[in-house]
């Protein structure tokens, strides 16, 4: 099949065309979804896509084969970035720095299609001429993922849960589906905090929900000690770390999509009611249930008073993501499992741990 255009409105009310190359790709084979398809979609949800989107900068998780071939992620721009893209110099855990490409108009996101990216990973900063924009994030990402023997129901009730804690830390949750099991709730803050902060804030907001739902929530980041629970992702607020999209299509069977909802509809759905084909037409049926997003931008000064307050008690620094250099503060990177009691650096790995070892009390 020849190249394919995809015209796409741009900001200043015009248009711009997208090429398309081998547009009959099947990207989902058990959906019959292809690569035009999934470029028409963007195009189709772009103008609700792009205020969560807009200004930000983007990593790409593409499939150039389908969702069944092989992945990878794209920090780097991709070879034959358009003249109207733009990019920004991002530095990563390691120190190192390269460019990212930052979606600003709809026919930038089609042409990440055109690179064969399904889903969308937004940094939680936008690249503004703000001094140090890059490095403080305007949003708080929360998420909510059911580890095996739980799901989207356990989670659903996790995030009204998170949603009255996230309320008394003065900060407003937005929900979305994860596209898959889970749940994300986003809070729009001042970018006034580093990544670091910002993690410890979430930290709190999790750890004060694993008191209210000990049953039910988990913050134990070793896989080993959280059960059937919903665990609730404190790294993803790490620098360098990314959630999908909103809108975004997720690499699934049924073309899911990562679904902006309100909290009156949360309980009433199910997963698969977003996917690549149902979405566009209930994005134009129906009110964007994050329209006052940007008029709800919090603070995370309660929530970093909760994580002072957890350190003078003697919460300890959380474990950092494997890739992270060593972290300050930061407990020793050994399984629960593999630790042995007798070392004198010893600590148990939170209420998690103790549930798995009760035979092994707290050093005293």
């Amino acid at each position: 099949m020849a190249d394919a255009q995809v015209e796409c409105p741009t900001p200043d009310g015009g248009t711009r065309a997208v090429r398309i190359s081998s547009p009959d790709r099947v990207l989902w084979p058990q959906d019959g979804i292809t690569k035009l398809d999934l470029a028409h979609y963007i195009r189709d949800v772009g103008p609700a896509m792009l205020p969560r989107v807009g200004g930000r900068p983007m990593t790409l998780q593409r499939f150039p084969t389908g969702i069944e071939g092989e992945e990878f992620y794209s920090k780097n721009p991709p070879k034959g970035l358009p003249a109207h893209v733009r990019t920004v110099l991002m530095t990563y855990p390691s120190g190192r720095k390269h460019p990212q490409l930052v979606v600003d108009e709809i026919a930038t996101a089609v042409w990440g299609v055109q690179m064969n990216t399904v889903t969308f990973h937004p940094w939680p900063v936008r690249a503004t001429d703000a001094e140090g924009a890059l490095d403080r994030p305007d949003e708080v990402r929360i998420d909510l993922d059911p580890q095996p023997g739980c799901g989207f129901r356990e989670a659903v009730e996790a995030a009204y849960v998170l949603r009255e804690v996230l309320a008394e830390a003065g900060l407003t949750g937005f929900p979305k589906t994860s596209g898959n099991r889970g749940v994300h709730v986003f809070c729009p803050i001042e970018p006034a905090r580093e990544f670091l902060d910002v993690r410890h804030g979430v930290i709190a907001i999790a750890r004060e929900l694993e008191r209210r739902m000990p049953d039910e929530v988990t913050t134990a980041w070793w896989k080993e000690e959280r059960g059937q629970r919903i665990f609730v992702d404190y790294n993803q607020a790490c620098r360098d770390r990314t959630i999908a999209a909103a809108y975004s299509p997720r690499p699934l069977p049924g073309a899911p999509v990562s679904m902006p909802v309100s909290w009156e509809s949360l309980r009433d759905i199910a997963p698969g009611d977003f996917t690549v084909r149902t979405v566009p037409g209930l994005v134009g049926a129906q009110p964007d249930p994050w329209t006052a997003y940007d008029d709800a931008v919090g603070d995370l000064g309660v929530a970093m008073s909760w994580w002072e307050r957890d350190v003078a008690e003697g919460l300890p620094e959380m474990a950092f993501p494997p890739d992270y250099p060593k972290m300050p503060g930061e407990p020793p990177r050994v399984q629960p499992s593999k630790k042995r009691y007798e070392d004198e650096d010893y600590v148990p790995g939170g209420t998690g741990y103790l549930r798995a070892h009760p035979e092994r009390p707290p050093r005293t």
